[in-house]
């Protein structure tokens, strides 16, 4: 039996993967099992899982355990750059400026409270620092501080992962306690919170649909092409309806007439200018006989030679007569312009006559099987990149030393980019929901696992000599954020309280405490919108601080 016995307390390699993958599955099953009313610790507790071994004698081969770690990190951030990568910077437009600085907010009132704490109390900055991203539950930061602590030092420091691992539960909960307390003190009844909501439901599309009849003598004779000249807005006209009761499907080249009436596509900051080309008017289009032949039809950008494509480049308004009205990517719908460059997975909405979308939907694949299988050429690209500008020296006023991004910031920065713009240079970025999210849990299970193991040698010993005072340092930095921005966001921004939630729940990544806002309301999506608004800057600040905790404070 000491085959056996090799395997949860040898040596080697076969000994590491034994119990390393043991702790992941066992963190799974609790992740499952043990829940609150409704709250988890999540895959987090792989992360306890994996003290529990380490701390009744069984390790990780150190080469093992630096791989896990290094390369588990990178395969998390590196997917969360690429999900968000698309709408990064989109998520600064409208209402997202406001938003996005309230998350700043919270995240550096944040690092002020951990070395307030540091300063007053003498505690330790790199332990402050595991403490820290505990509080707010955000495990990237925990990797960037870990690495920019070794790369100065030339050692690791289980204390910071100790640190992590006390403040976190509390954390959880105390991200949930903050949205409780916030709705108690201002006497929020959700009641009238989704009143409010409801009249002002529609004010945040971001396009808008409607029907005009042209009464203004200057679009007499112009071409379709010809409007934005006019009103210096992008405005398409996807149906027409002529003074003689003839639908036309209009191109470029389509004259207008006074008296006929058009349906336009605009961005709804651009109603008012569209409104003075003639009156509001309504058509039923699709009830009358004439108009049947006209459909509307979505369509999936799946060839893989239409990545990074200008619309006006498929040229397919003017060879086929159908009008690309909307393309919705990564959750968020845009107005189609000519000058829209295409990605793999954008869904396109298309109007124009049977046949003529039945032949456009074969010039951009409309093939969802062909994006089930992830892009691995690209990933690895990509990672190469990350590591290349996370080694990259970088001199800081300052410092004695030059300042790396780390692997956990390269990978980050590379990923958002390559997410944003790698269409342009015809990189094949798309992945599946599933494939992306199957590549971020790998990485943060192995992650989680190998900072287990390495931190559960000394955590009890660690806990029992004063460590626990560590859970009240990190329900300070828990709440105290949290709630001075969120009065201040309520009382002089008057947010509603589902935004609110959404802001408090981007501001910390905090999987759970989304789902509790979402839980709140099932009549509107607002929380859900603001997460993800400020989820991804948020993410990029947490790695970003994670660092810079330690390389100026060290």
């Amino acid at each position: 039996m000491d085959w056996f016995s090799n395997l949860f307390f040898g040596t080697g390699i076969a000994h590491s993967i034994f119990v390393m993958t043991l702790a992941i599955a066992l963190g799974l099953f609790l992740s499952e099992k043990l829940k609150i009313k409704g709250i988890t610790l999540g895959i987090t507790w792989i992360l306890f899982s994996a003290i529990a071994f380490s701390h009744f004698g069984m390790h990780l081969d150190p080469l093992v355990e630096s791989f896990a770690k290094d390369f588990g990190l990178i395969l998390f951030v590196y997917s969360i750059g690429l999900q968000v990568g698309p709408s990064f910077f989109s998520s600064f437009g409208k209402g997202g400026i406001k938003l996005n600085m309230l998350a700043l907010g919270i995240v550096l009132l944040g690092c002020v409270t951990a070395w307030l704490i540091h300063f007053i109390s003498g505690e330790d900055i790199a332990v402050m620092t595991g403490v820290l991203f505990g509080a707010v539950t955000n495990t990237p930061g925990l990797g960037a501080a870990q690495q920019a602590y070794q790369d100065i030092t030339g050692v690791s420091n289980p204390d910071i992962a100790s640190g992590y691992a006390m403040a976190y539960p509390l954390g959880v909960v105390g991200i949930l306690l903050s949205m409780m307390l916030i709705r108690w003190i201002f006497r929020i009844k959700m009641e009238n919170e989704e009143e409010q909501v409801a009249k002002e439901k529609g004010e945040d599309q971001q396009i808008e649909h409607f029907d005009i009849k042209l009464t203004n003598p200057q679009v007499e004779g112009l071409r379709v092409r010809d409007i934005k000249q006019l009103t210096h807005v992008t405005i398409l006209v996807t149906r027409l309806l002529n003074s003689e009761g003839n639908e036309v499907m209009p191109d470029a080249n389509t004259a207008l007439h006074v008296g006929d009436v058009v349906r336009f596509v605009v961005d709804k900051k651009d109603e008012r200018t569209a409104m003075l080309l003639g009156e509001m008017t309504q058509v039923e289009w699709e009830k009358e006989e004439k108009n049947v032949h006209l459909v509307s039809r979505h369509i999936i950008v799946s060839k893989p030679k239409v990545n990074g494509k200008l619309i006006r480049e498929m040229k397919v308004r003017d060879a086929l007569k159908i009008t690309i009205t909307r393309v919705r990517r990564a959750g968020i719908e845009l107005l189609a312009t000519p000058d829209l460059r295409l990605q793999l997975g954008d869904r396109l909405t298309v109007v124009g006559e049977q046949e003529a979308v039945d032949k456009v939907a074969q010039v951009f694949g409309n093939a969802t099987k062909k994006l089930d299988a992830p892009n691995l050429a690209s990933l690895f690209i990509g990672i190469v990149l990350g590591v290349l500008l996370g080694s990259l020296p970088i001199m800081l006023p300052g410092l004695s030393q030059p300042f790396k991004l780390g692997l956990a910031g390269g990978s980050l920065i590379v990923s958002i980019l390559i997410g944003a713009f790698g269409t342009r240079y015809h990189l094949v970025t798309y992945t599946t929901t599933s494939a992306n999210l199957m590549i971020r849990e790998i990485g943060i299970a192995l992650f989680l696992a190998a900072v287990g193991f390495g931190a559960g040698a000394t955590f009890v010993d660690t806990l029992l000599d004063g460590g626990y005072v560590w859970i009240g340092y990190g329900v300070i930095i828990t709440l105290l954020p949290l709630l001075l921005i969120g009065i201040a966001a309520r009382k002089w921004m008057k947010l509603d309280y589902f935004t609110l939630m959404g802001l408090i729940a981007g501001s910390t990544t905090d999987p759970p405490a989304l789902a509790y806002a979402t839980s709140q309301s099932s009549q509107n999506d607002r929380a859900a919108v603001a997460y993800s608004t400020v989820y991804p800057l948020t993410m990029f600040l947490r790695v970003l601080t994670g660092q810079m905790m330690i390389l100026f404070f060290l």
